[in-house]
Formats: C-alpha cells, structure tokens, sequence
C-alpha cells in the first residue's frame, strides 16, 4: 500500500528503471573485463607482468635450509648468461681485505694506523670467491658453540700455548674448548662478572649494551649473554691471530678494530658500559685521548671497569717489570683524566677498579678546565680522525635529568620509543611512524619465518642486517637463540643512535668496502634495500663478492628490493655457487618490491663445486627449535 506521498505506480515505474541500470552495468563490466583480457586493457596484464618479471616461476619450488652438502639443483637460463666466479687461492681462506697484513705494513706504526682499515683500492680488488678451508663444519649450535669450536674452522693453535696458564683456549682432539677464562679472570669469566655485578646493575636489564676493548677470544662477552647483555667485542688482526675469528665462530658478537687514529665506529652514548680487561691500551697516552673516546661511546650514568695494569700495582709491580712510581704515576694520571671526563671511581678492589660517568655536567666538578670538541655532529664518525678533546653532554633542564634522555630497563626499552626520536634528532620519523615500523618488520619476519622455518632456531645464531634502519628486523627477531649486528651504511639516514637506545648492537659501514671481520662468520644476513641505495656508488657484484665472503657455508641471505635490481642481483648470484628462489612480497604480486632468497652451497678448498654427503655437520650439530 502506497504512501500519500508516493503513489503505487510511481514505484513501479522506478523499480523498472533501477534493474534496467544495474543490467546495463553489468554489461558494461562485463565487456570491459573481456576487453581488458584481450591484452589491449592494462588491468590484470599488470600482475601477469610483474609476476613475469618476478620470473617466481622460473625457479626451484623450494631451497633447503639444512645443513648438508646435497646441493640444490637450479635451471640456468640461456640467456644472459651468467657469470661464474672461480674460487681463490686456498691461501686467502682467512682474508680480510681492509686489514691485510702486507698492507698494513706500509702505513705508520704511530697511534696504531697500520692496524687500522686500509682497503683495497679498486683495481686490486679480489673478484673470487674466498673458500673454506679443507674438513669445515657447520659450528656447533649454541650454547655449546659458547665452549667448542671446530679445529678445521680456524686451526691457530698459537693461543693454546701463548695463554696456556690464563684458560683462554685449549686444544683438545679435533676441537677448541673455551673454558671461560682470561688474563684477568683465570678462574673464569663467570666469577669475575659476579665481582663486577656487586656495583654494577648487570642483572636487573639497566644494562643492556657492552664494549669490550681488545677482547681476546671474548670470553667476557660470551658470559655476559648469560645476563641478557650484549657486548660488542674488538680486537686488532695482530700477532695473537683469530681472536675476533674465535669470538665470532663461538656465536660471540665481534668485529676486527682498534684504538688508534680514528673514531670508533659508533655513535656518541651507545654503551651502558664498557671494559678493559688487560687490553694494553695506554689510556694516558695522547693526553688521554682514548679514554675521551670511551667517554663519547659511553651513555651518561654508564660503566667503565679497568682490570689490569696498572691496578693493583702494588702487588704485579715486578711481575709486570715496572717501577712502583711509575704504576703510581700512570694510575694517578688515568683518575685524573677519569674526574676531567665527569667519571667518578665507585671501586677498587684487588685487580679491579670501576668508574661511573656522571648522568649530565651539572653534577660534574672539574678541577680544570677541559677541552671541547667543536664537532657539529658527534656521530659522524666514519674515518674521522680521533681528537683530543672531551665530548660535551647533551644539555639537561635539572640535575635529576639524565643528558640525552633516560633509558627504560631491557626488555622494555626494546620497542618503547627511543629519545632520539622522542626529541626530534631523527628527520622524518616521530612516534607514530616508529610504531609503524615496529608492526611493518614483525609482520615481515612472520613472513620470512614462513619461508624458513629454522629462522629464530639456532640454526642461524650469528645475524646481520646490511640496512638496519631503525632496527625492526633485529628487534622483531630478538632472542638468546641469536644476535643481529645492524649496520647502518654511512651513504644512509643516520639512525645507529636508536638501534643503540632499543638495546640492540651495530655499526657503521660503507658496503663499497670489505667488511671488519673474518670469512664465514654469519650464518644469515638480511639486506633490504641495500642495491637501490649503492647502485650508484659501486659494483653490485663487489658487494655479493663481499656478502659470500662473510657468509658460511649453507648460510642464507634474504634481499629485498625493487624486482629490476632484484633480478641483477640473481644474474651475479648465479654464478657464486649460491642457490636462489625469487619470491613475490608479502602483500601480493602487485608490489613491485620482491623477495630473493639465496643458500650458500657447501664446498672447501680444492673442490670442483660438487659436495660430499655430510661430513660438514657435526653428529652434536643439532637444531635447536
């Protein structure tokens, strides 16, 4: 019955008109979609070519993350062809291109610049892939690998004889063992810890982020993860060889460096402490200029223990062959330095002796006055030349205020929203967008461990992110099973300062140069990003070179970037005796970024590229879900 306003045969009349629309329109579509499969319409012909362009169906269906020697079979394509890298001279398996020692020899002893990074230029740059030695093994998982390592991975026995009283290493049948010991400590590092945990909040997540300046094997930092503490460990490559390679084939955070001419490759307020463990470092040398770049790294209210000469002089002062007034003297000058850089000595004790940085100079009672440093920027840091000069504090409101921005306890200060960003020192990235990050990589690493499920196992302990940004991967994969070194690459927005402030650890590198560590040291490396950012600045091919040097073994790598670089990146990988499968993004085929996944394949010394069975895998060598 109709309204008084609506009449019955007015509807009637409009109900007609609606369906003769809604026929016509489906007409309409559907011609249109007819149209649009006929390959003259753009619609779905542009997933069909970005999917053609992925080539996702040109490729193995699956890649094998085991560790074994049977290698994966992939179709090589006709054309282009790619080009086969052969393997270096056996005697290169341990090199290290910024740290060779017959180039190193041609630069100044002076303040340790021949231990410092010297890099190949191009011309002399090695384009061949850096083999394992003869008898190498996947290392053991952790934590077993914290005590063990294979012999044939780094067979130094040098260590075994030089520090046989101290407990650093032992050599026992076909493996090292660590027993946890050192110069300081050769009871153990367990103990030592313990002393330092009585001043020191190791144990309640104040304390999140370590430096350990020449760390020998880093026996330190392996039982400070016992703590939740991640300590960044470096060593010089000198005459005490493989100590970084030791440290890092244990599952141990590590890189190849020194105190010497220039900065380190940090950003100012990176570390809730640091240490010298008899690290030979002549603190009062330079007027104390390698304290005052401990003080740049070191966060306001951090930690700084000195364990060695010249503590306890009273006691070592003929075992070390020194005068007492001379270790007088020198200890005398390191407080003083100490109290110039705002530190106070909360402890000394037997051989141990504990500084605290005061949390801003408001508190800080200098009896003289201290040289500055003029450096706009105290994180611009890459081959700068160390001065001697005292990092200022970032200015405080109140005496209680923490300079630089107070720091929650780990876990917690994880994914809570670092100060550099709460302040603004970040371009372009505020609150809200860091939470969006956080979602963003906790939803790609769900989809990464799709593709491997043995990532987030100890399968993969030692990590590194080649582009870390604002260290979502890492913090997304956060877990005692592993450790990311986040680099952030110095041609990059500048963020190392968050990584840092999330209780992460990482570095700054330029990925045009070989990076400070051994061959085979990671077990995954995660790139996204990394060829559209260099694609202008060098070889792709140098920094694959580069990446396979780093990569163990049966390693995997994930890139991730635009399907055009992507698909020159697989070109190169192909010939690197890597097997790879390239994937559509997570969000659908429509995305133009995709996914590469490759596997190094097992092969030593000598082989012709064909494995054996598995004589790579210890028979202790099991997965750790």
């Amino acid at each position: 019955m109709g309204s008084k306003h609506n009449p019955p045969g007015n509807n009637r009349s409009r109900s007609t008109l609606s369906l003769l629309v809604v026929v016509g329109l489906c007409c309409f579509f559907y011609l249109l979609g007819a149209w649009q499969k006929s390959g003259f319409g753009k619609g779905d012909s542009i997933a069909m070519e970005i999917t053609k362009q992925a080539q996702c169906t040109d490729i193995v269906t699956e890649l094998d993350f085991e560790p074994h020697h049977n290698t994966v079979k992939i179709p090589q394509k006709a054309d282009p062809k790619p080009v086969s890298f052969k393997p270096c001279d056996v005697k290169l398996k341990d090199y290290t291109p910024c740290q060779e020692q017959d180039r190193a020899m041609k630069f100044p002893r002076e303040n340790m610049i021949y231990r410092e990074r010297h890099c190949p230029p191009d011309n002399e740059k090695l384009r061949c892939l850096i083999p394992a030695p003869k008898g190498y093994m996947t290392p053991f998982p952790w934590p077993k690998s914290r005590d063990y390592v294979h012999y044939a991975n780094a067979p130094f026995k040098s260590l075994t004889v030089e520090k046989a009283g101290q407990n650093w290493v032992q050599f026992q049948g076909n493996v090292f063992k660590f027993p946890g010991g050192g110069t300081m400590f050769p009871q153990g590092a367990d103990a030592y810890i313990e002393e330092l945990a009585s001043v020191i909040p190791i144990k309640d997540g104040s304390v999140r982020t370590a430096l350990d300046t020449g760390c020998g094997v880093a026996s330190w930092g392996a039982y400070m993860l016992k703590r939740n503490v991640l300590a960044m460990s470096f060593a010089p490559r000198d005459n005490h060889e493989a100590q970084v390679q030791f440290a890092l084939e244990r599952g141990v955070p590590a890189i190849i460096a020194v105190l010497g001419s220039i900065l380190l490759p940090y950003p100012a307020r990176a570390f809730d402490m640091a240490q010298c463990s008899r690290c030979l470092i002549p603190w009062t040398a330079n007027e104390g200029t390698y304290l005052m770049e401990v003080d740049r790294v070191l966060r306001p209210g951090g930690y700084w223990v000195l364990s060695g000469p010249p503590i306890n002089w009273k006691t070592w002062h003929k075992t070390w062959n020194r005068t007492k007034a001379e270790l007088n003297a020198e200890q005398k000058k390191i407080e003083d330095i100490a109290e110039s850089l705002c530190w106070e000595k909360k402890y000394e004790k037997g051989d141990i002796a504990i500084f605290r940085k005061k949390i801003n100079d408001r508190s800080c009672d200098r009896s003289t006055p201290v040289n500055t440093c003029k450096r706009k920027d105290t994180d611009d840091v890459w081959y700068k030349e160390i001065e001697t000069c005292v990092t200022p504090f970032p200015k405080v409101s109140s005496e209680e205020e923490v300079a630089g921005g107070e720091l929650m306890k780990f876990p917690e200060r994880l994914f809570a929203v670092p100060p550099s960003i709460s302040k603004g020192l970040i371009n372009g990235v505020d609150a809200e967008s860091y939470q969006e990050d956080i979602n963003l990589w906790k939803k790609r690493v769900t989809a990464y461990k799709r593709i491997n499920r043995l990532i987030g196992s100890t399968r993969y302990r030692n990590v590194m992110d080649m582009n870390a940004g604002l260290g979502g991967f890492a913090a997304a994969l956060e877990s005692p099973k592993s450790w990311v070194m986040n680099v952030i690459p110095t041609i990059n927005k500048n963020t190392l300062s968050v990584v840092y402030e999330r209780g992460l650890i990482g570095i700054y590198h330029d990925w045009c140069e070989g990076f400070s560590t051994y061959p085979r040291t990671y077990d995954f490396i995660h790139a996204s990003g990394v060829f559209s950012l260099y694609q202008h600045s060098c070889k792709l091919e140098d920094i694959l070179l580069e990446t396979d040097r780093i990569l163990r073994p049966e390693g995997i790598v994930i890139f991730r970037d635009e399907v055009d670089v992507l698909n020159d990146v697989r070109k190169i990988a192909d010939g690197m005796r890597w097997d790879t499968k390239l994937m559509d993004h997570e969000d659908g085929p429509l995305v133009p970024e995709k996914i590469l996944v490759a596997v190094k394949q097992y092969w030593v010394a000598g082989d012709d590229g064909n494995t054996s069975p598995s004589s790579s895998s210890s028979s202790d060598n099991s997965e750790e879900e």
